[in-house]
C-alpha cells in the first residue's frame, strides 16, 4: 500500500518458490492455484498494520499483463470485486511499467528521463521512461530471458530452482575465466540461447564418467567453475547491452530492475561500467514481483490516464512499459 503513489505504508509478499522447486521452474495451473487460495490472505496481512484497512484505501491497482493468463484472471477479478464492491476506482497496470517504477519508488530522488535494464525470468529489456506515463523500449530479447537462461543453466549444474540465486552462491568460489563462453552481440537486441546452449555442450563434453546419473557435473569445483564463467558471460552481455542502450538514448541516469537485478555481480558490473553515470538498484525485496511497484506504476497511470472501466481483459502478452 502506497501513499502518494511513492510512500511505501505496508508490502506483503507471498512466495511460491518453494511450491515449484520439485518442479524446476514454474507450473502454470499450480501457480494460478495458489494465487487463488492465499489472495485474500495476502491483502489482509497487508491492510492489517495501516489505520482504517480498506476504508482507507482510495483506489485499486492491478496486474492485467504480461505473465501467466490463470495468475492474472485470479488478481484481476478479486482486483475488480474489491473495488466496485467499495466503489473505488480500478487501474490496469503493465508487469513491465512496474518494475520500471520500482526505481523510482526505491529512490525519492529518481525522476524521469532515466534508462531501465530489465531483468527478470519472463523479460530481459532496455527502457527508457522518458517522462511518467511516456516510455520506450530500446531492446528486448529474442529468445530466452537472462533468468530463464539463469534457470536452465542451473538445471544442467545439477542446482536448484530458481537458478538465480543458486549460481551467484556457487559461482562465488568459482574461476569464470576456467570456460570461455560466447557472447551474443545483437545490435538493439539481446539473445541467451547460445549462452544457455554452449554451457550444455559443455557439460556433455565432460565425458560420462565425470557426470552423475542426471548428467550433471560430479565434480563441485567444476560446478562452480562453470558457474562463474555462465555468469560472468550473462552479464557481460547484460552491461554491455545497457551500454548500447545508454549510447543510443543519451541518458545519463540508469537503473536495472527486475528479479536478475539481485544478482551482486550485475549490480557490481553496472557501477563498475558506467563510473560518471548516475546508478539505481531497487533493494530486494523490490526486484522480485510485488504489489508495491505496481502501485507506484498504477498511481501514476491514474493520476494520467484515469481509472479503466471494471471488466477489463487480461493480456498475457502486454508489451507496454509504462
Amino acid at each position: 500500500m502506497l501513499t502518494d503513489g511513492r510512500t511505501l505504508r505496508s508490502s506483503v509478499v507471498s512466495s511460491q518458490i518453494a511450491l515449484h522447486a520439485a518442479h524446476g521452474g514454474v507450473v502454470p495451473e499450480l501457480a494460478a492455484r495458489a494465487h487463488l487460495e492465499g489472495l485474500a490472505t495476502v491483502v489482509d496481512a497487508a491492510l492489517a498494520p495501516v489505520p482504517g484497512g480498506w476504508d482507507a484505501v482510495d483506489a485499486v491497482a492491478v496486474t492485467r499483463g504480461p505473465g501467466l493468463a490463470g495468475c492474472l484472471i485470479v488478481g484481476t477479478m478479486y482486483a475488480t470485486g474489491a473495488a466496485v464492491g467499495r466503489g473505488l476506482p480500478i487501474v490496469g497496470v503493465s508487469h513491465l511499467a512496474g518494475h520500471v517504477y520500482s526505481a523510482w519508488l526505491a529512490d525519492a530522488d529518481l525522476e524521469p528521463p532515466y534508462l531501465a535494464l530489465l531483468v527478470s525470468g519472463g523479460h530481459t529489456e532496455c527502457v527508457v521512461l522518458r517522462e511518467h506515463g511516456v516510455a520506450e523500449r530500446l531492446a528486448a530479447t529474442r529468445d530466452d530471458a537472462a533468468g530463464e537462461a539463469f534457470d536452465k543453466v542451473a538445471r544442467l549444474l545439477g542446482l536448484e530452482y530458481p537458478g538465480g540465486p543458486a549460481i551467484q552462491r556457487v559461482a562465488a568460489s568459482g574461476d569464470p575465466a576456467r570456460f570461455p563462453l560466447p557472447r551474443t552481440r545483437i545490435e538493439g537486441a539481446f539473445s541467451f540461447s547460445g549462452l544457455k546452449t554452449a554451457v550444455r555442450y559443455m557439460v556433455r563434453d565432460l565425458g560420462a564418467d565425470a557426470l552423475t546419473p542426471a548428467g550433471t557435473p560430479r565434480d563441485p569445483r567444476v560446478v562452480a567453475d562453470m558457474a562463474a564463467s555462465f555468469q560472468n558471460a550473462a552479464v557481460d552481455q547484460l552491461v554491455s547491452g545497457l551500454e548500447a542502450a545508454a549510447e543510443r538514448c543519451g541518458v545519463e541516469t540508469l537503473a536495472v530492475v527486475g528479479g536478475v537485478a539481485a544478482n551482486r555481480a550485475l549490480r557490481e558490473a553496472v557501477v563498475a561500467r558506467f563510473p560518471g553515470h548516475r546508478v539505481v538498484v531497487p533493494p530486494f525485496d523490490l526486484c522480485t514481483d510485488n504489489a508495491a511497484m505496481i502501485a507506484a506504476a498504477g498511481w501514476q497511470r491514474l493520476r494520467l490516464r484515469g481509472p479503466d472501466e471494471p471488466g477489463f481483459d487480461v493480456d498475457p502478452s502486454l508489451a507496454e512499459c509504462a
